[in-house]
């Protein structure tokens, strides 16, 4: 057994390569071989984003606190609220944030394949986010 206390790690700033506005991020579990579950609790500032990505065997999103958008490539943009859980299929191109005024929450959980658990793309940009 392995027991990682709270507050034992601290918490990271979303790399600008990645992410758009002020996004903190804590990672209290990776996977550890031969293992391929990993999670974070992010969190996004209003007006902050992820950059369009997929993920090799998909993601799951437990939204946990605020209001935030999510959308998939080909679909609307969808708000998402505590107690949602949204799930994207494996290579789904997507992201999620923050909504222009008010700031989310979620727990992320993801596996990795072949040593991957994201393929970061573009970012979103400005127009694309307020339409």
């Amino acid at each position: 057994m392995k027991i990682l206390r709270n507050g034992s790690q601290s918490s990271i700033v979303g790399n600008q390569e990645w992410f758009t506005g002020t996004v903190r991020i804590d990672q209290p579990f990776q996977a550890e071989e031969p293992g391929r579950l990993s999670g974070a609790t992010v969190t996004f500032e209003p007006g902050a984003r992820t950059n369009w990505h997929t993920h090799p065997l998909g993601q799951t999103l437990l939204v946990t606190a605020g209001r935030g958008w999510a959308q998939r490539e080909s679909g609307p943009v969808e708000e998402m609220q505590p107690g949602d859980v949204l799930w994207f299929a494996p290579g789904e191109k997507h992201w999620h944030g923050g909504t222009d005024t008010t700031s989310v929450t979620h727990i992320a959980i993801a596996e990795k394949a072949d040593g991957k658990v994201v393929d970061w793309l573009e970012p979103v940009s400005d127009a694309h986010y307020r339409r």
